[in-house]
């Protein structure tokens, strides 16, 4: 039987698996598309992950656990946030 990770790790491996599979920190991940074709807008929501993400990493490096409505928002962004990139040819599936 497998144990169920605390909030600190739950939050933690959210954070892992969005850095390796988000491209934050790539030269184009700024910038608005040639053609402004964009379903949604990948660099305010990139944006927006990379505040949150910034955000929850200071917070858990501070060892203050996140609540569980908190990991469930976080982790509801970037599954929403993913699904736009998808659409847009930022990551794919």
């Amino acid at each position: 039987m497998t144990r169920k990770p605390d909030r600190i790790t739950a939050m933690q491996q959210i954070i892992d698996a969005v850095q390796a599979e988000f491209p934050l920190y790539q030269d184009d991940t700024f910038k608005c598309g040639p053609d402004n074709t964009c379903i949604g807008c990948p660099k305010k929501l990139m944006e927006l992950v990379d505040t949150e993400l910034n955000y929850w990493q200071h917070q858990l490096n501070q060892r203050l656990p996140p609540g569980f409505d908190e990991i469930h928002r976080f982790g509801k962004l970037c599954k929403n946030v993913r699904r736009s990139l998808v659409r847009n040819g930022r990551i794919t599936t």
